[in-house]
């Protein structure tokens, strides 16, 4: 069924780790309901919402890093963390 995709060992650890985010931050949603917040983002944000905003930001961090460095692509994927982590504590 997924033959035609390219499932190298860090593809699936990827996949693998969103999985597990989205998992834990639904059963920390049922045990604690999210009030919003304001952070440095321009609006009020819920966890759910920091975790999307974070995972977008480290999407775009990580394509531009691939895109205009020749560097290797695990320190542009380290920055990529470090942004998701700040945009969930502080955003």
């Amino acid at each position: 069924m997924f033959g035609w995709m390219a499932w190298t060992p860090e593809v699936a650890i990827f996949f693998i780790c969103i999985g597990l985010m989205l998992a834990g931050m639904t059963v920390w949603q049922i045990r604690s309901p999210s009030i919003a917040r304001k952070g440095f983002l321009p609006m009020p944000t819920t966890r759910g919402d920091r975790l999307f905003i974070g995972l977008l930001t480290a999407a775009y961090v990580n394509l531009a890093w691939a895109g205009f460095t020749e560097m290797q692509q695990a320190i542009g994927a380290g920055i990529s963390f470090v942004v998701l982590l700040v945009v969930m504590r502080w955003g």
